[in-house]
């Protein structure tokens, strides 16, 4: 899906002409939510994402802003207050259910709080566009839900990413260690499983801990296992904020440069830590691109087009190598990337 071949500006930045995405809006929205037949009241998006307490959805929130201002879509951002706040996240979207929008970009903190409330943007016949975490299959379907698209990270290829750079920086047979976020939480375990298909044999996972995604229970986790395993080579944890829990972890033992640490999502804050020695590496998954995907999937909703039923956001391995040129372009994309809807938004 995506090349290397193409620069991610030349093609991600391509917007549908204000006047047709206004009018078009109004049609694939099914008019407005009062029954007016208000064309104005449907051009409008509303997007609900994750708590901006964390750098990766700072970043979403402004690829879904910039890509805003930039195609001249008029879009309203609501956060929850953290990343636990289901219930607060899904109270912000039934109140965002009952105006005038015509396309609603999701990013649900579980894959069923906020189902309910999208059943009242269902029946209004509005587009649904789901990012970053999916809507649960299951209850999509009990509560008659059609998604227009998933936009989102490969997270088991994610994964794998991690486990192969882990393989080429430690020797066969080396013990490692695994950090997951929520206990069930879908996202950790598809990267914890593509992590655990890449190394395969070749690496003995000593161990393997939920940390709640955050970087203090990480940090507590990761001391705990490098004292009853001094033997430990290497860490793989399923987000940024805990990989830099294990990296202090690491740096307290006083093994810097000696274990390897490796996460998932590419924050700027991650970034440093690469270009600093910390850790070793992130795997960078562009919230900002998903952002900016997700209003652009409303773009072309509004004009009619065919969006497929999922779009696989970029990814890419950041070493020290390429610690300085992902800063540079933070939160943008560093790394070429082939917009997947730039046919679509070229109509």
């Amino acid at each position: 899906m995506f090349s290397k071949d193409a620069t991610w500006m030349r093609t991600a930045r391509i917007a549908v002409p204000l006047g047709i995405a206004a009018l078009a809006l109004a049609g694939c929205a099914g008019g407005s939510s009062d029954g007016s037949g208000d064309s104005a009241s449907s051009s409008k998006v509303a997007a609900v994402i994750k708590g901006l307490d964390n750098p990766f959805f700072q970043a979403m929130e402004s690829g879904i802003n910039e890509t805003a201002e930039t195609d001249g879509v008029d879009v309203t951002v609501q956060a929850a207050a953290d990343i636990g706040d289901t219930t607060g996240q899904a109270d912000k979207l039934t109140t965002l259910a009952g105006q005038d929008f015509g396309c609603f970009v999701v990013n649900p903190i579980s894959g069923t709080n906020l189902v309910q409330a999208l059943s009242q943007v269902a029946t209004a016949g509005k587009t649904i566009v789901n990012i970053d975490s999916p809507i649960d299959a299951d209850a999509a379907k009990t509560a008659n839900l059609e998604i227009a698209t998933y936009i989102g990270t490969d997270n088991e290829a994610a994964g794998g990413k991690a486990g192969d750079f882990v393989l080429e920086q430690v020797e066969a047979g080396s013990e490692v260690a695994i950090i997951g976020g929520i206990a069930g939480d879908v996202t950790s375990g598809a990267r914890v499983d593509g992590f655990k298909a890449a190394v395969g044999s070749d690496l003995d996972i000593i161990q393997e801990s939920a940390a709640d995604w955050k970087r203090e229970v990480a940090l507590t986790t990761a001391t705990d296992i490098i004292a009853a395993n001094p033997n430990v080579k290497a860490f793989f944890a399923a987000n940024d904020d805990m990989g830099l829990g294990i990296v202090k972890a690491v740096e307290n033992a006083g093994l810097t440069g000696q274990i390897t640490v490796v996460s998932v999502d590419g924050n700027q804050d991650a970034l440093e830590s690469v270009e600093a020695g910390g850790l070793s590496a992130t795997v960078a998954q562009y919230p900002f691109a998903i952002g900016q995907l997700g209003v652009q999937a409303c773009e072309v909703a509004a004009a009619g087009g065919t969006l497929p039923a999922e779009i696989e956001s970029p990814t890419a391995l950041v070493t020290e190598a390429e610690a300085a040129d992902a800063i540079a372009a933070f939160p943008q994309p560093f790394a070429p990337f082939e917009n997947p809807l730039e046919d679509e938004l070229a109509k």
